[in-house]
């Protein structure tokens, strides 16, 4: 048995000494924890949306086995293991425990921080309708969702005019407009907002706002939920090289807060949103607010919740929590 065998299987019961007193409820967290701060995995292992796969689950169990040396301590607890490993594989989609201790949160803000889509959706749908659109047929929520949706407003100019650009650019600027009137007197807060933004201040994170809006409409939504102090930055997908569904705002958000990729996560709700933050190398959490649950993840979010006073984000936080903990021990 090599000597890194040895360590790992020293390190071990300390990790089930965790679970035993209290500090990890699940066995499979305790296998998150211990294999988090052990290196017996190659790159390849290191990535969660590779570690979730199956087969790199069942390939992954065999190379902590052998790394162990567990021949040498029996077949019982090889099988121990492997349903140890499976379980946390299985669960994982779940965890942000691989981010502790935790630095920042970063937040998209359409749909995100409020359930602004609506507006988005009657300002585009009523001044496309006065312009003869679609042959004067009001659009669908279908298309608002394929078209419009958490896109940035040249590309939504682009579909919408693509025969004549500069008139596409004019109108998604009128109706930004128009947005911003409803906006004014009709946002509101996504339900358990208040909840999380406490838990993030008293927290003490680091935390920013990365949008594809326009920084007219961005100021003026977090101005209306009352969060002008709450974000540290605002970043604008217009004033990056490229917009969401590329990395490059998220990547931005991190340089402003000076945060660690390893150690931050995301809230986003459309598509391009939450490919944008995994492209940047976080885990996202998707907000299910108004664009389809199985549209959402194809973009392979670490799970969705429908609100901030979803259970399961409470969940994924305390455990985020009894592993930040269970470091500073």
């Amino acid at each position: 048995m090599t000597a890194s065998s040895e360590n790992c299987i020293s390190s071990f019961p300390f990790s089930m000494s965790l679970y035993a007193n209290g500090t990890f409820q699940k066995p499979s967290l305790v296998f998150g924890f211990w294999i988090t701060h052990h290196s017996v995995t190659s790159a390849k292992y290191s990535s969660k949306s590779s570690f979730c796969e199956p087969s790199v689950c069942a390939e992954l169990a065999l190379l902590v086995i052998h790394s162990m040396g567990c021949v040498d301590v029996g077949y019982p607890f090889q099988l121990y293991l492997s349903l140890l490993i499976t379980t946390s594989c299985a669960s994982s989609q779940n965890s942000l425990t691989r981010l502790a201790p935790l630095e920042a949160v970063l937040f998209d803000i359409d749909g995100t921080l409020s359930d602004s889509d609506p507006l988005h959706y009657h300002a585009f749908r009523e001044m496309l309708l006065e312009i003869g659109f679609n042959g004067g047929a009001p659009i669908t929520e279908e298309f608002f969702i394929e078209t419009v949706a958490g896109k940035h407003n040249d590309d939504i100019a682009l579909a919408l005019f693509p025969d004549d650009l500069p008139r596409g650019l004019k109108f998604v600027d009128d109706k930004e407009a128009m947005f911003r009137k409803l906006a004014a007197e009709q946002l509101k807060p996504l339900n358990g907002l208040d909840k999380v933004r406490k838990w993030i201040e008293n927290h003490g994170l680091k935390r920013a706002a990365v949008t594809n809006a326009p920084r007219e409409n961005a100021e003026l939504m977090i101005s209306v939920l009352g969060l002008s102090d709450f974000f540290d930055a605002v970043i604008i997908g217009g004033e990056c090289e490229h917009a969401k569904p590329h990395p490059d705002p998220y990547l931005k958000g991190l340089e402003a807060l000076k945060a660690s990729k390893d150690h931050t996560f995301v809230f986003e709700d459309s598509f391009s949103g939450i490919k944008a933050g995994v492209a940047a190398g976080m885990p996202v959490i998707g907000l299910a607010t108004r664009n389809p649950e199985n549209l959402l993840m194809e973009a392979k979010p670490a799970f969705l919740i429908k609100d901030y006073d979803d259970a399961k984000l409470w969940a994924a936080l305390e455990e985020l929590d009894k592993a930040s903990s269970a470091l500073s021990v």
